[in-house]
């Protein structure tokens, strides 16, 4: 089933406008249960209940308030929203390009991707691979639901991504903090700690990381369905306290026996390949 657009409109870019489509960029795969009375099993159904009134009330007799002070309240219905003072609400408004680096992943909240209109395609292009290019991203700003956001464009393996950002305000975790200066940390032990850095660079490769609780969690439920027995996994060793570069050492030898094996592995895995071409030549 494809994808349908949860927003249309145009990103400006200067005197440019590019009609294009917003889609979701990312799905929970998360396990949801519903929550059943323990004693019949019957699926529990949650109710909106006025206490003052202490009876069931109904959607259409719901409306917003803020708290401004202890059970006081102001009343926003739809007319308020609507005369609020945002943007167009079907413009992406680009307002300046930035280095993708720029902006620490904190500021990141949510994904979408975008789609030019059949008639924006040359447009929509050349924006990307001017991006691309010059290596940079767009900071934009968006009405999305009745909310301004603050956005990021960057290209993507030939997509053009959206993300929310959150304002400064949003953000809880405090900036320019110094490293404690009652810890100690001598030179051996930060050029060890630099060098099992090392050892672990590498490419990030998403493909290679696995939900393993899910994975779990769907085999309990699968056992559960056929009447199997469930293995319950071993419970974790108490951690033993260790002298720290102790524990760099030996982390650095973990890891290169570990890239040693992995190379091993490859190896041998291409000598099988090899040995499979030469046999279907020969035959």
């Amino acid at each position: 089933m494809a994808a349908r657009a949860i927003w249309s409109g145009v990103v400006t870019f200067g005197m440019v406008s590019i009609p294009v489509k917003l889609y979701s960029a990312t799905e929970s795969k998360d396990i949801s249960f519903n929550m059943l009375h323990k004693e019949c099993k019957g699926r529990v159904r949650e109710q909106k209940i006025c206490p003052q009134c202490d009876r069931k009330i109904e959607t259409e007799e719901i409306e917003k308030g803020y708290e401004y002070a202890k059970d006081q309240y102001v009343i926003i219905n739809k007319d308020d929203l609507e005369k609020l003072p945002l943007p167009n609400k079907n413009v992406i408004e680009i307002t300046s390009f930035v280095h993708q680096s720029d902006i620490d992943p904190v500021h990141y909240d949510k994904s979408y991707y975008i789609e030019p209109a059949d008639a924006a395609l040359k447009p929509f292009t050349l924006f990307m691979k001017a991006m691309s290019e010059k290596g940079m991203t767009a900071v934009a700003n968006v009405a999305i639901r009745t909310k301004q956001r603050l956005c990021a464009l960057r290209p993507l393996d030939g997509t053009l991504m959206m993300s929310t950002l959150l304002y400064p305000d949003e953000i809880r975790v405090q900036r320019g903090k110094d490293l404690p200066s009652s810890v100690k940390i001598s030179d051996k032990e930060l050029a060890m700690a630099e060098s099992l850095i090392d050892i672990m660079t590498g490419e990030f490769d998403p493909e290679s990381y696995k939900d393993h609780y899910r994975e779990a969690l769907l085999q309990i439920i699968e056992a559960k369905l056929e009447g199997r027995e469930i293995a319950e996994a071993p419970s974790a060793a108490p951690a033993k306290v260790v002298d720290l570069m102790e524990a760099l050492a030996a982390s650095m030898e973990a890891m290169k026996a570990q890239k040693a094996g992995a190379k091993a592995d490859a190896a041998a895995e291409a000598a099988q390949a090899g040995k499979g071409k030469k046999k279907a030549a020969a035959g």
